[in-house]
């Protein structure tokens, strides 16, 4: 059965945006007119994504507000840290309130367009307890890098540096929730240091190249870009 349900993790402070979004959690973000969650809602319920839980934090009356007010037709749950827990302990607090065995998870100031179902296949192909979307790219030194064998398994994640061209983690994962469960995780910790580098030689972990549309609006620059972008893409 393809994937169902998703984590969106909304929670962040948006520290490096305030320039540019001074008042507002960073993935309501205005972009090409409507908050940049927007556009990462419709691109998962454009791939069949019915149930959603929002891992929120910052500021998180004022995603739950919107949710409720503009997509009253979702089935959603909020999953609301009282303390920042990291983008791992997000998780851990989130996944329980999933029902599937397994899981996906999106970053909500992230757009990468993939082909979830083409993931899922490899997912369960492999019997992956955690499986990444990698989005191809060149020149860049914003984002570490990943390596990935020709069975597809997970064999490095590399620290961020210049680099030529590589694989990069775009931020979409599936995760198996009891195998997740079974780890005796802490209650704070960063999902991607403490459980995929940690976990990468204990765990089953597959990466699959995908090479749509990606941007992230972390920084002003690429807030910006996505204006720019998401506008001309959509014709917003």
């Amino acid at each position: 059965m393809p994937i169902k349900e998703c984590i969106i993790l909304a929670g962040g402070l948006g520290t490096r945006l305030r320039s540019e979004v001074a008042n507002l959690p960073k993935c309501m973000a205005p972009v090409a007119g409507k908050p940049f969650l927007h556009w990462v809602i419709a691109y998962l319920i454009a791939q069949k994504i019915t149930s959603f839980v929002f891992s929120l934090g910052y500021m998180h009356k004022i995603i739950e507000e919107y949710i409720q007010l503009n997509h009253p037709q979702l089935q959603v749950k909020f999953s609301v840290e009282n303390e920042p827990l990291g983008t791992g302990g997000a998780i851990k607090l989130a996944i329980n309130l999933c029902e599937e065995e397994n899981v996906m998870v999106v970053n909500g100031d992230t757009l990468f367009e993939t082909n979830i179902n083409a993931l899922w296949a490899e997912h369960i192909q492999n019997n992956s307890e955690c499986s990444l979307s990698l989005k191809p790219m060149q020149h860049f030194e914003r984002y570490g890098a990943v390596t990935i064998n020709e069975s597809k398994i997970i064999t490095a994640f590399s620290e961020k540096k210049y680099m030529e061209k590589g694989l990069i983690n775009g931020g979409v994962y599936l995760i198996n929730k009891n195998s997740f469960n079974k780890l005796n995780l802490p209650q704070k910790f960063s999902f991607e240091k403490d459980f995929l580098e940690k976990y990468l030689h204990i765990l089953t972990m597959i990466g699959v190249q995908d090479n749509g549309y990606f941007i992230d609006i972390g920084i002003p620059e690429d807030f910006k870009k996505a204006n720019e972008e998401i506008k001309l893409k959509y014709d917003a």
